[in-house]
């Protein structure tokens, strides 16, 4: 094993990246739904060692001296998320003859760009490094402090965060609601890292040997806390409360074409009222996905009265849809939409969406790209706007819902509004982009974890797959198949109590990175060079 370390240690040039590259790609199979998690302790100490060999001319600028352990971040980052994100480029083929030439942008592009996160991650561990089993700690924080700053800033895109590695199972999922996925990003890298001080150099003797055991016991005790939560597990249902949940799975590619209009919502009638389930009753909530209608639906009358027609007294129909605001002398604004509508076919509340796709639902200098001719995804002129806030929306009979729409439900610690705390979350989404590929399995896994996090049950209607309903500790009690057209019932799960990750996620977060932190740059910790 040393020899291996030491040969990572001196790799140099085209040799040294392609370890790096080869070593973040295998990482990758760490996410949904491969949950190949022990390959982490593999490849995180190739890391490690890469960042050991991150040496240049010691009269080189302090920028230049930093660029080998920015290099060896980035290529691990680039083979990680070039990986674990190449299903993006399944959305630039639904329109192939117009969009197909922006598919290097999306499956290239979109992993270089978040590989800078993990680039600079290398680089602020390395101002930390030390020669000894320290610089595990050094990364930890690192690593913390930059999967959180690649979750926020330019929108944020915190999929596939590290932390997930740590989440497998129903059991080992428990610990996203002790510190959340944030935290849990630290602590990943303290486990799958410390072998890394085992191998190789001069320092043998306890100190190495309690980190690498340190890794084993963090994740013992993860585990004995997932065990024990799920053995007390609350496992009642909200009573007099019906889901029916409908998975219409209509093509990408024939779902705004207009002569599909009255086939597609149609389609939506007839599984609401699928005979081989229960007649709805006025506890019915049936739910159908982001962008249902292939029309605006507040421009059809008709539609809203099929609707009332369809629902029985009492019953509520919670269904995404384009919305058009008409303001006099300026272009109509378009808004990604959620509406619950009554038994009358009357809109009694809606939210718009305010976490927009870049490049699916807009573009950024949207008028000037625009002018260019290009456009994004959605083909809409003008792109989507974005609503103005989160706000929990109400049901006659039932607990009140945070509106999530598509991957508004991947980022931790937003996905509950402020003000008074809701029953459950309530996502709703589009997955045909992405055809049968990881991506709808990973979109799926973020949104359970994000109910762990919340103590949240998670109610998820999703045009092709996966729909489901799960409970607050994201065990799923009913779904679909991916691409399976069908209505299913389901009961809604009570809520819990706010989990620690969802009152001090952000304080246990600062709280591990400062620990790491302050372990990594003094002396103090260290059992004594001499005990060895």
């Amino acid at each position: 094993m040393d020899r291996l370390a030491n040969a990572v240690i001196l790799a140099w040039g085209i040799r040294r990246w392609a370890i790096a590259w080869f070593a973040g790609a295998v990482s990758a199979f760490a996410q949904a739904p491969f949950f190949a998690f022990f390959l982490l302790w593999l490849t995180m100490p190739v890391l490690v060692w890469l960042i050991d060999g991150s040496v240049s001319n010691k009269k080189a600028g302090h920028v230049r001296r930093l660029r080998p352990a920015f290099a060896a971040g980035w290529w691990f980052g680039f083979g990680y998320f070039l990986v674990s994100l190449w299903w993006l480029g399944s959305a630039f083929l639904v329109e192939a003859e117009t969009f197909a030439w922006a598919i290097p942008l999306g499956i290239i592009g979109l992993p270089a760009g978040l590989a800078i996160f993990w680039g600079l991650a290398a680089v602020l561990a390395r101002m930390m490094w030390s020669e000894d089993w320290r610089r595990v700690f050094a990364l930890a924080a690192a690593f913390g402090a930059m999967e959180w700053l690649r979750g926020t800033i330019f929108t944020g895109f915190p999929w596939n965060a590290i932390g997930y590695a740590l989440t497998a199972g129903e059991v080992m999922m428990q610990s996203a609601s002790l510190i959340g996925i944030y935290g849990l990003n630290v602590i990943a890298v303290v486990v799958f890292a410390a072998p890394a001080t085992l191998f190789p150099g001069p320092e043998r003797g306890r100190r190495p040997i309690i980190v690498a055991a340190l890794s084993v016991v963090l994740v013992g005790l993860l585990g004995l806390y997932g065990f024990l939560r799920l053995s007390h597990a609350d496992n009642r249902m909200v009573e007099g409360v019906a889901l029916r949940l409908v998975q219409p799975s209509i093509a990408q590619a024939d779902k705004w074409k207009p002569e599909n209009k009255a086939r597609i919502f149609r389609t939506y009638l007839a599984l609401s009222a699928d005979k081989r389930l229960a007649p709805m009753g006025p506890e019915t909530v049936l739910i159908w996905p982001e962008s249902a209608f292939p029309f605006v639906l507040t421009q059809e009358p008709g539609a809203l009265a099929a609707i009332g027609e369809l629902l029985p007294d009492g019953a509520t129909l919670v269904t995404g849809a384009a919305r058009l605001e008409t303001v006099s002398g300026s272009r109509p604004r378009a808004f990604n939409s959620m509406y619950v509508i009554n038994h009358e076919g009357v809109i009694e509340d809606a939210y718009d969406k305010i976490h927009l796709v870049p490049f699916g639902e807009y573009l950024p200098f949207q008028d000037f790209l625009e002018s260019l001719g290009l456009e994004q995804l959605t083909r809409l002129r003008g792109g989507f706007s974005a609503g103005s806030r989160r706000r929990p929306m109400t049901l006659p009979g039932a607990p009140s819902f945070a509106p999530l729409i598509c991957y508004e439900i991947i980022f931790p610690g937003a996905a509950v509004p402020d003000g008074p705390r809701p029953g459950f979350l309530l996502n709703l989404t589009n997955d045909a982009w992405f055809g049968e590929t990881p991506g709808p399995y990973q979109h799926f896994y973020h949104a359970r974890v994000r109910a762990v996090e919340e103590g949240l049950p998670l109610v998820r209607s999703a045009n092709t797959g996966i729909s489901a309903v799960t409970d607050a500790y994201g065990r799923v009690l009913a779904f679909t198949k991916l691409n399976e057209k069908r209505a299913i019932d389901a009961q809604l799960p009570v809520s819990l109590a706010p989990p620690p990750a969802a009152k001090y996620g952000g304080i246990m977060l600062l709280s591990l990175i400062f620990c790491c932190f302050f372990v990594s740059i003094t002396i103090l910790f260290t059992l004594g060079r001499t005990s060895d």
